[in-house]
């Protein structure tokens, strides 16, 4: 029973990190159309930002972290600008290989201003350990996940009670609709680019903060978003939400009762990954669209 409220608990968190980096994957797809294959190197810029303000600059953490999430931002709305503007009405695949090399060029740049050896960050977490029922979970982990819901509650009354999230609905919902009521649809756009770096920025300094360090690698986790995603469905926020937690939760699981030898904790969202598309290829929340030739 310990076992499994640990796991429970460590599946929550890296659920809540994934879940995260899906939203901004999914803002990006309902506003624009555009599938955004550099989501897990913005959560990487973010964590190598953040090192920059706190570690080299010497800022006080609180100050370093909120700096290196507006910089995020920002570099969120210059990738809009500079990179994705100039594809509009381009084809689909086209946008698609844009940010696949986008994501291989912000590689390329943090390789050449920070090096590829591990840095070592520091712990903005505790990580003293807490007993849950018998069960032994470091307070990080727990923190995690309460941060992670405080930005979801934060992005949702965004996205109900102000102008800019009301319009962000309105352009996903009809963009043509949107252009005939005055919404401007590239600054929707940009703001959806800076809403996703921050929320990718955000798990980046989570998950540097838990490990301690931060290296190119930690970018990789932008690969499990495309299992969250697709399981809980393209252009569905709360889907973002669920597939997280589902993919989370299954990672942890495979890699505590599994053997260790077979490596299946990192595989199992790939094999989730490719029944979701067999079976319900749209997710679970994801609208089904049908289109007649």
């Amino acid at each position: 029973m310990e076992k499994f409220i640990q796991l429970t608990l460590s599946g929550v968190a890296n659920g809540a990190i994934f879940a995260l980096v899906a939203l901004g994957f999914v803002l990006i797809y309902k506003s624009s159309d555009v599938i955004n294959f550099a989501q897990g190197e913005l959560l990487m810029i973010g964590a190598y930002l953040t090192y920059m303000t706190v570690q080299q600059f010497g800022l006080f953490w609180p100050i370093g972290v909120v700096v290196a999430v507006i910089l995020a931002a920002g570099v969120g709305v210059l990738i809009q600008q500079l990179v994705l503007r100039p594809m509009i009405g381009e084809p689909a695949i086209s946008v698609i290989m844009v940010t696949i090399g986008l994501s291989s060029l912000l590689r390329a740049i943090v390789g050449a201003i920070w090096g590829v050896t591990p840095l070592a960050a520091p712990q903005f977490l505790p990580r003293d350990p807490v007993s849950i029922m018998g069960a032994s979970v470091s307070i990080d982990k727990l923190l995690a996940i309460v941060l992670a819901l405080v930005l979801f509650g934060l992005l949702t009354i965004f996205f109900r009670r102000s102008s800019e999230g009301i319009a962000m609905r309105a352009v996903a919902d009809d963009q043509q609709a949107a252009l005939s009521m005055g919404i401007s649809v590239k600054r929707v756009w940009a703001v959806a680019w800076a809403i996703a770096a921050v929320t990718a920025a955000v798990g980046g300094i989570l998950l540097m903060s838990i490990f301690g360090g931060v290296s190119g690698t930690i970018g990789r986790v932008g690969l499990l978003v495309f299992p969250v995603v697709i399981l809980g469905g393209l252009d569905s926020i709360p889907g973002a939400i669920v597939g997280g937690l589902i993919i989370g939760l299954l990672q942890a699981f495979a890699g505590g009762y599994l053997p260790p030898a077979l490596g299946l904790g990192e595989v199992v969202p790939f094999i989730v990954l490719l029944l979701i598309l067999l079976i319900r290829p749209y997710g679970l929340f994801g609208q089904r669209m049908i289109e007649r030739v």
